[in-house]
């Protein structure tokens, strides 16, 4: 018989990844926040502390909520008038079709959205809704399809949504966030990449992965399947403690996606999601990482450090600083002046 999702405490258990004893407190925590480990990932689970396991594995750190934290640390429902749409920005929108994942992460910023007493999936109506949100407004450039993860979805669905975006002359570009590739890789189909393309839209696959293990030949074959296609991937990653908050792991999960032909777009600095503090890092840390891969790792593996401001103000880069005082620190730490001081009137 195959192997199955892990979708509760008890199942945690009997797979090895949690002890026993623990279960009462961990299905307190799974009553609020939901549960579930993919075959592919519970497989790279080394241990419940391990850059894997810190990622997907209930811990009593959970039940622990700081006053800064929110159900909602991003201001979603802020921008969002119409169900299953955020409207943060003229020219993009997300559209959630779903509200499931098929993993879910300890630090999920929509982890009170996505969890057992969450957002249900749209309705038919809801969904009519949304298209028509989208339809009535020509300054929507690019749709932002999310959830939950929206590959969950049958390709037959998929498919229907992009027929409907496809009507709209003034959107074109769709991109899909996603982590099925990495967590479930059998999930991508020629069906699935397929339903992905409707004509005169630009779709974009943006892959969720944050750290280099998650990329398994199976996870890179599902990648290809994406690429060969000619659907572009990005690479969205986030700075978690213990899990890739040192130069040496970053660097190897960005090259791992570049030699998966994924550009990484965005290491987000940690949202204030409740009972997620375990896994935070300091911004300073975040800019220190960051400045410590700058010089030493290919342009082509450099993300850009965002931080989504609480409450619905948008992102905003907060990588580190080069240019202060006219001058400029070069990736050793060397400061020069800049424009240099030697320089005649025919330039350098």
């Amino acid at each position: 018989m195959s192997a199955r999702t892990l979708r509760s405490p008890k199942h945690l258990a009997n797979a090895g990844l949690v002890p026993t004893d623990g279960l009462p407190m961990l299905e307190k925590i799974a009553a609020r926040y939901a549960v579930a480990i993919t075959p592919a990932m519970a497989e790279l689970i080394e241990a419940a502390d391990d850059p894997i396991g810190r990622q997907f594995v209930p811990t009593e750190a959970e039940l622990q909520i700081l006053p800064e934290e929110s159900a909602d640390p991003i201001g979603d429902l802020a921008h969002s008038l119409v169900e299953g749409i955020v409207h943060r920005y003229p020219d993009r929108c997300l559209l959630k079709l779903n509200h499931a994942c098929a993993v879910y992460c300890r630090f999920c910023f929509r982890r009170e959205m996505v969890g057992p007493d969450g957002l249900r999936p749209l309705s038919p109506a809801a969904l009519d809704a949304a298209m028509d949100y989208i339809a009535e407004r020509p300054a929507i450039w690019e749709v932002i399809v999310t959830g939950g993860d929206p590959f969950i979805l049958s390709p037959r669905r998929l498919r229907e949504a992009m027929a409907r975006l496809a009507a709209m002359p003034h959107v074109k570009i769709v991109r899909f966030h996603t982590r099925v590739p990495a967590v479930a890789p059998e999930m991508i189909t020629g069906e699935l990449v397929a339903a992905l393309q409707a004509s005169g839209k630009t779709a974009y696959v943006a892959l969720h992965a944050n750290h280099a293990r998650e990329l398994t030949p199976a996870a890179r074959a599902a990648c290809a399947r994406i690429v060969d296609a000619g659907l572009p991937m990005l690479g969205q990653s986030v700075l978690l403690k213990g899990v890739n908050d040192d130069p040496e792991t970053l660097a190897a999960l960005f090259r791992a996606m570049v030699e998966t032909r994924i550009k990484p777009y965005y290491l987000h600095h940690p949202d204030l999601a409740p009972g997620t503090a375990h896994l935070r890092v300091a911004i300073e840390d975040g800019q220190a990482l960051m400045r410590a891969i700058r010089g030493t790792v290919s342009g082509l593996c450099q993300p850009t450090y965002i931080l989504d401001i609480p409450g619905g103000h948008g992102k905003v880069p907060v990588g580190p600083d080069y240019l202060a005082d006219g001058r400029v620190e070069d990736p050793a730490g060397r400061r020069h002046a800049y424009p240099p001081s030697d320089c005649g009137g025919g330039g350098c």
